[in-house]
């Protein structure tokens, strides 16, 4: 038995990075010039931005009245996440400070900056905390005077708006899982790749705009690009150390240094500046106690509707039973006659599409894109997969689903900055009264 030759996963690994990098030198220009990108515009985190407010997309805001009217000439500072900036209120009262990116925020109003006679009320906050929340504008209300009673939103507004948003998330975050538990499902791989394989969704999706197209025409061919991407990926890498019977652990390693090099590959052609999506700024509808940005009804309406495609394609027609039995017993599917190589090219096509729609709503609702934009949800995907089970499907829906919604739910007690613990730690618990999932089969070991 001949063996091939060594050098063939490098090059292969060299294939997919030239392939990758030429897709990408098409958004190179559209980056550059961006004043993201420019050194000279470029905002610099840690100090005061109130001149570089207009280049940012995320906004905190506010306006200041009190019985007599409007007040003018008024300081605000907001500081947070490495960032500090300030406003001056206008003639109207309203203000407007530009953040590099979502989180929390501080906002402090300088009281020595207020009118004669103009006074907050007494129990307001001052500072007090700003959380964006869905949306890229985050609003805050400062009181001033006597005998002034803030309107609340009850909890169950809320609690409804954390739940709209919490499937929103979760769907896409289905999208990319469900691909990952099929690739993990017909070749035991765990694909630490595949967070840039979301990334390189979102990535084609600005490129393609770019050059001028339609929006609903670049997501399209970027969704193309995201399958051609993991139909690469298997022919010049997966297969050929397939056939080397390489062992799942030293190919779960391959797939990590894959991860670091298509990262940076990535990041050299893009850029490290966060760009924005044609559309990002999207209306909020309300229905109701629910308010929803357009664009994250958008993406929950299409990762459900992709979602059932793919349920349908399981478990309707002779692709998705070749699938499951490859899955099930690869050697006994390979003598039924089943092209198990073929079955396993046509899983990481569609895995590869998947991520890469997931990459492009994802940059919707986050919004914005970025090089390392699937490095930060990948653990989020795993959990889904590993919370649902391991290589089933339903199981990657139903794990990401519950992940989706506690990440948003939770922010209603928790900081936003500790959501995704709280996700990963039900993750934990469930694991440890069900080790195999909650759709998955109990196996046994040794």
């Amino acid at each position: 038995m001949t063996t091939q030759p060594t050098p063939v996963w490098l090059r292969g690994l060299l294939i997919i990075a030239a392939g990758l990098m030429a897709a990408l030198f098409i958004s190179v220009p559209a980056a550059q010039a961006s004043p993201a990108n420019s050194p000279a515009g470029a905002p610099t985190l840690g100090v005061t931005a109130s001149v570089q407010a207009e280049e940012f997309q995320n906004r905190i805001s506010g306006v200041l009245r009190n019985a007599d009217g409007p007040l003018p000439d008024v300081r605000i500072t907001a500081t947070g996440n490495g960032f500090e900036g300030e406003a001056t209120s206008s003639e109207t009262g309203a203000w407007s400070i530009g953040v590099p990116e979502q989180g929390d925020y501080e906002v402090e109003l300088d009281v020595s900056t207020l009118p004669d006679g103009a006074e907050l009320a007494e129990g307001q906050q001052n500072p007090r905390t700003v959380t964006f929340a869905g949306t890229t504008n985050a609003t805050t209300l400062f009181l001033f005077g006597e005998g002034i009673v803030l309107e609340t939103t009850s909890f169950w507004s809320v609690l409804a708006d954390r739940t709209v948003a919490g499937l929103s998330f979760g769907l896409l975050l289905a999208l990319s899982a469900v691909g990952l538990s099929l690739i993990f499902g017909t070749t035991g791989l765990t694909n630490f790749a595949h967070g840039e394989m979301v990334t390189a969704g979102a990535v084609f999706a600005f490129g393609f705009a770019a050059l001028g197209l339609p929006a609903p025409a670049a997501i399209v061919l970027a969704v193309v690009g995201g399958g051609l991407l993991g139909y690469v990926q298997d022919a010049a890498l997966w297969k050929p150390l397939r056939r080397r019977g390489s062992g799942l652990v030293p190919m779960m390693i391959v797939s990590i240094g894959l991860a670091l090099a298509l990262r940076y590959i990535i990041q050299f052609n893009f850029g490290g500046a966060t760009q924005q999506l044609p559309g990002a700024q999207g209306n909020v509808l309300d229905f109701g106690p629910v308010s929803i940005t357009q664009n994250n009804l958008t993406s929950l309406i299409t990762s459900l509707a992709v979602i059932l495609l793919i349920a349908f394609l399981l478990l309707r027609t002779r692709f998705g039973k070749a699938t499951r039995a490859v899955a099930d017993n690869p050697a006994l599917a390979a003598a039924s006659g089943i092209d198990v190589d073929r079955v396993i090219r046509i899983v990481w096509v569609v895995g590869g599409a998947l991520a890469a729609l997931g990459g492009i709503l994802w940059a919707y609702y986050r919004p914005g894109v970025s090089f390392n934009m699937g490095q930060q949800i990948l653990l989020l995907i795993f959990a889904g997969v590993v919370l649902g089970g391991l290589g089933t499907v339903f199981g990657a829906l139903l794990g990401s689903l519950i992940v989706g919604l506690f990440v948003e739910i939770s922010t209603i007690w928790l900081e936003a900055d500790l959501k995704y613990v709280g996700a990963l730690l039900i993750m934990i618990l469930v694991l440890l009264f069900r080790p195999q999932g909650i759709l998955g089969r109990r196996e046994r070991i040794g």
